[in-house]
């Protein structure tokens, strides 16, 4: 079912010493030469065994086969909708799929094909192998659809239609890269990605490239990440192809990585013929195939970008720019260290950084991922370090903002909180100290008379709030000459007072100010009387009871 099992049945059958026998793996990720070596089945003698994925099911036929080992498995590609993640689980084979590897052998002669479970199993199993169109993203799909007017989608009549809550997610991933609005109507950038053959994500990186001085740049990396990965490592030299890949490693990002690769490889293949260069790329652990489809994919999009108009830039691009622009199609692939080697993703994914990428043993602390693939862990895969606040202007709409502890500042006057900003459940931001006014003008107002005014916490205090603050405190002290504390209103009777006379858009010092400039008479309305702060009347004879001195003795 995949590379590692093929391995270890390569490695156990080679320690058996079988006489004339040649064990051949086939997989996607082997070298070209590797590879070629199952196809010319003519040239030796003896038994060969062909340890192949499902590759050998259905995309190539390999010659001679008379026996044919059926597992029963294979890892097939599913979307998971909830987590946004392309998994590759190790699933049971349906029986369309089984009758297919059987028909991999005996094209020659007669064959055999010795399945390893049981019949009982096989006719309990799928009859057919479920759509793709059932366990894949669908904005791809959502996009072109809407492109060529072909109506609802969810109305479309598909020959296999897909879950409904994979096309309300194909419609969530367009909305977050800006193709469609909120009802699913596609916008001016909707359009414009429809038109670049590539994935929605690629193709919003592209449109924010050229806006931002940095497609040429773009245009490579969303190439590279179309076709399948040129760097080869074949198992018995992993260390020296690692050194040949490892001169184009940058320090901060895989990203860059490409760039490096894709100059070098530019400057060599101008330099060199092209057998020259077949052999410098089978020495340098280069698939040459690869790399002139990673050419040709790179030309379609530059053809397709300048009939789009879409400028490149002249002048090499700076590393925040850049990977901004790679941002706004990857938006949902940030990241957060936490501990270790774990990762706290958008959507409160878990993943760690693929042990291949240049940023597996430093850590960055925020990091934008090019895909995230679940296998035997969910990981990232090329990886760069980025700013968390470079994504604050993507899309803001997609930002979650929580304010917090309201409180009075008396320095500046006005109510402040805390600010979160977040997306999809990743906090982006924390702790920014804002101006709580236009949010809450009511809890604003409300700090601004119990903090200001009641408490007098104002750095300049009106004249009227003085006059008020000395009465009261007058007040205060008499109570404490009669050591009673029934006589002055308490702080809610004071609040209510200003509450009743300010107008409900003051929520600040400033704004206090500048309506007492209009409003001359409001110094008058807010001005307390000694009859309003208190509870009950006093005694005349109280003030000679508690007289301020008495004269003794001369």
């Amino acid at each position: 079912s995949g590379e590692r099992e093929i391995r270890e049945c390569a490695n156990s059958l080679r320690r058996r010493n079988l006489r004339d026998v040649e064990v051949l793996p086939l997989y996607a990720r082997l070298s070209q030469a590797e590879q070629n070596r199952v196809f010319d089945g003519g040239k030796r003698r003896g038994l060969r065994i062909v340890l192949a994925t499902n590759v050998a099911e259905t995309s190539i036929t390999v010659p001679g086969i008379r026996y044919v080992i059926d597992p029963g498995s294979a890892r097939i590609s599913r979307y998971s909708f909830r987590t946004r993640i392309q998994r590759l689980p190790i699933e049971p084979i349906s029986q369309a799929s089984a009758n297919q590897r059987q028909g991999r052998c005996g094209r020659v002669a007669k064959g055999v094909c010795l399945r390893l479970y049981s019949e009982q199993d096989f006719q309990g199993r799928p009859e057919f192998t479920e759509p793709e169109i059932q366990r894949t993203s669908l904005a791809a799909v959502i996009l072109q659809m809407l492109r060529l007017g072909l109506g609802e989608v969810g109305k479309f009549p598909f020959i296999n239609p897909p879950d409904t809550r994979l096309v309300r997610d194909g419609y969530k991933t367009l909305e977050e890269l800006g193709a469609v609005t909120k009802r699913g109507k596609l916008t001016p950038v909707g359009r414009s990605m429809a038109n670049l053959p590539v994935d929605p994500s690629f193709a919003r990186m592209l449109l924010v490239a050229a806006e931002t001085g940095c497609l040429a740049e773009v245009l490579v990396i969303t190439s590279a990440l179309s076709v399948q990965d040129p760097r080869e490592r074949p198992a018995d030299k992993q260390q020296a192809a690692d050194e040949q890949h490892r001169r184009f490693w940058d320090e901060r990002s895989d990203f860059v990585a490409w760039l490096k690769l894709w100059d070098y490889y530019e400057e060599q293949r101008q330099a060199l013929s092209q057998n020259q260069l077949r052999k410098l790329c089978k020495q340098e652990y280069l698939a040459f195939m690869r790399m002139r489809e990673w050419r040709d994919v790179h030309f379609q999009l530059t053809l397709a970008c300048r009939q789009a108009g879409l400028r490149r830039n002249q002048q090499p691009a700076e590393y925040e720019p850049l990977h901004r622009a790679l941002m706004a199609g990857l938006l949902g692939n940030l990241a957060q260290w936490e501990e270790g080697q774990e990762y706290r993703g958008t959507r409160n994914r878990k993943l760690q950084i693929f042990p291949g990428s240049s940023q597996f043993k430093k850590k960055p602390k925020w990091l934008l991922a090019a895909e995230v693939v679940e296998t035997t862990k969910v990981y990232a895969r090329s990886v760069a370090a980025i700013e968390p606040a470079w994504a604050l202007d993507i899309n803001p709409d997609l930002l979650k903002h929580h304010y917090y502890e309201p409180h009075w500042e008396a320095r500046s006057g006005r109510a402040m909180a805390m600010h979160r900003i977040s997306l999809y459940g990743l906090v982006l931001q924390d702790k920014l100290r804002v101006h709580y006014g236009p949010i809450d003008p009511l809890v604003s107002r409300e700090l601004l008379i119990r903090c200001g005014l009641v408490e007098g916490r104002l750095r300049q205090q009106p004249g009227f709030l003085r006059h008020n603050l000395q009465l009261i405190a007058q007040l205060e002290e008499l109570e404490s000459r009669v050591r009673r504390r029934d006589l002055v209103v308490d702080e809610q009777a004071l609040f209510d007072f200003y509450d009743q006379r300010l107008p409900e858009d003051i929520t600040t010092l400033a704004r206090l100010k500048a309506w007492l400039k209009t409003n001359p008479g409001g110094v008058d309305v807010l001005r307390m009387q000694k009859q309003q702060l208190l509870l009950r009347s006093l005694d005349s004879e109280l003030g000679n009871q508690f007289p301020d001195s008495l004269v003794c003795a001369d």
